[in-house]
């Protein structure tokens, strides 16, 4: 097997340029919903369609990852990925574009349920013990930033070049993630031999479903309530990005859109960046659960920011402090699985794990979008702050219930069941 950080260095790479595909829609179709003639429920449930194909497929995404191994999931996730992005476009030329934006949103996360399930797994394949946290924080913060790349994309391209044509580089990006993928990443979790494994076979440890309920509270927050509104928040509070001239270079001013693009891409480079030192600090600690608490506790403090912003100042600290907190999470949070799960089970844990989430980032838009219409931002962001704090509760209680303790130390790879 080759040494673990080139395996991982490939799969951040092949994620980051997938990742454009998945960002580009959220700054576009929220406004472009009422010019296609889409309402503010079908768009939420549009923006959320991939979540729940992968609540369908996970399960069986994490079992196919176990009895066949990591690559070849992996490499035609990504294919899938690459062609659902073309959906996008298809979907504006068409007569009917709810219908194609909602295929190519399904088709997405048929494809991106083969890629969370492997991506994870083969960075616990050749993890150590005491280098859990940091790999599981490099892999999650590399597909992470391609995501914010596509926000970006599909906020700043989409003004000054046109949405067809943010489309159409988001396609050409993930197209090329597969052909990266197919030419550097191996095999990591079989070694030749299938495995009997049922398709349908989920894991329903007190690990799996306590990490699981804890992903779906973060992304219920993060992903489904703050991205699917924050444009509209904008738009409502006139809060935009505008010209500004540093260093005899000046930028446009942007509109909702733009300035939504941007802000996202704050939030998630600054959770990015907290991917790694959240996984750093719980493997030096030896200790996950002292960590994930410090980092629910700042998401805490940045949604309560939210919902009181009144200036561009006070929402990019909002901005950063939510990042910092989803992002110090997601190493910690995914180690702690790793530890708590035999090998030879990972990727069903892994597939019980995404469940969870992308439940909790799908019922969020379709929820958030039409409340903020009839109750206000501040009530739902209030909502989102106080749902990490329960989501910590249920962490404690369920690493108890399985080890005795509220914070069990980890162990090294050689002590791992």
């Amino acid at each position: 097997m080759r040494r673990p950080q080139p395996v991982v260095l490939a799969v951040i790479l092949s994620t980051f340029f997938v990742g454009f595909g998945g960002g580009v829609v959220f700054p576009i179709l929220p406004n472009l919903g009422a010019v296609l003639g889409i309402s503010a429920f079908l768009v939420g449930l549009i923006l959320s369609a991939n979540r729940f194909a992968r609540i369908l497929a996970n399960a069986p995404a994490g079992a196919l990852v176990d009895r066949v191994g990591t690559r070849k999931p992996f490499v035609i996730g990504l294919f899938v990925e690459g062609v659902a992005t073309l959906g996008y476009i298809v979907a504006m030329w068409s007569d009917a574009p709810a219908v194609w934006f909602m295929l190519a949103r399904i088709l997405w996360g048929l494809g991106s349920a083969l890629v969370f399930a492997t991506a994870y797994t083969i960075a616990a394949d050749v993890s150590e013990g005491d280098s859990m946290g940091t790999n599981m924080g490099v892999v999650r913060g590399g597909m992470t930033l391609g995501f914010p790349s596509g926000l970006v994309l599909g906020g700043v391209v989409s003004e000054l070049a046109g949405i067809v044509e943010a489309f159409a580089v988001a396609a050409a990006f993930a197209l090329l993630a597969s052909a990266l993928a197919y030419l550097t990443v191996p095999e990591t979790h079989v070694d030749g031999e299938r495995k009997a494994v049922k398709p349908w076979e989920i894991e329903r440890t007190i690990p799996a479903l306590t990490v699981g309920l804890v992903n779906f509270g973060l992304y219920f927050a993060y992903i489904g309530a703050l991205f699917a509104t924050l444009v509209l928040f904008l738009d409502a509070n006139d809060l935009t990005v505008p010209a500004l001239t540093v260093a005899g270079f000046s930028t446009p001013a942007f509109g909702s859109q733009g300035s939504s693009g941007i802000f996202m891409a704050v939030t998630v480079i600054s959770a990015s960046g907290f991917m790694l030192v959240g996984g750093m600090v719980s493997d030096r600690m030896r200790a996950r659960v002292p960590v994930l608490l410090v980092f629910i506790g700042t998401s805490f403090v940045g949604f309560v920011l939210l919902a009181r912003a009144s200036s561009l100042g006070t929402l990019a600290l909002a901005c950063v402090f939510i990042g910092m907190g989803q992002g110090g999470t997601s190493g910690p949070l995914i180690a702690l699985l790793a530890d708590l799960t035999p090998d030879e089970r990972m990727g069903r844990a892994m597939g019980t794990n995404n469940v969870f989430g992308d439940i909790g980032g799908g019922l969020g838009p379709m929820l958030s979008l039409p409340l903020v219409e009839t109750i206000g931002f501040a009530p739902i962001y209030i909502a989102c702050a106080v749902i990490p704090l329960i989501a910590g509760g249920i962490l404690v209680c369920g690493v108890y219930a399985q080890t005795g303790s509220v914070s069990p130390r980890t162990t090294l790879e050689a002590d791992r069941g």
